[in-house]
């Protein structure tokens, strides 16, 4: 189980950020005493997002996050009405995929449902 991803942002720009996520399905977690400050945690079942707070950010262009839909349909629509430009990517296991860029340009892939496993 991955437990969680950490993404670099500018200390202002950490608010915006968790908004994002919750569009997402998580929500906002206090982080540990000593973190407190430093970082903004949000949260869905066991996997967390750490927004870690820096003066020089670093975002690649190409490498993302990906997440499961709950309901695939209207969290797309949910990233529409809140300003954000979803687009659809090449179907790779019979399901949608579309990716999205946060809103301090960290791409983030919405999946209908996960692949296949197994060998």
């Amino acid at each position: 189980m991955l437990q969680h991803v950490s993404l670099e942002v500018y200390p202002d720009e950490a608010p915006q950020l968790a908004e994002f996520w919750t569009l997402l399905g998580f929500h906002e977690v206090e982080p540990p005493g000593p973190l407190r400050g430093h970082v903004t945690w949000v949260e869905r079942g066991p996997t967390q997002i750490h927004l870690l707070h820096t003066d020089a950010p670093t975002v690649p262009q190409a490498g993302h996050s990906a997440i499961v839909a709950d309901d695939f349909e209207a969290t797309i629509e949910r990233l529409r009405e809140h300003g954000f430009d979803p687009n659809p990517s090449q179907d790779l296991w019979g399901a949608q995929r579309w990716f999205v860029r946060g809103p301090a340009g960290h791409l983030v892939e919405v999946m209908e449902r996960p692949p296949p496993t197994g060998g």
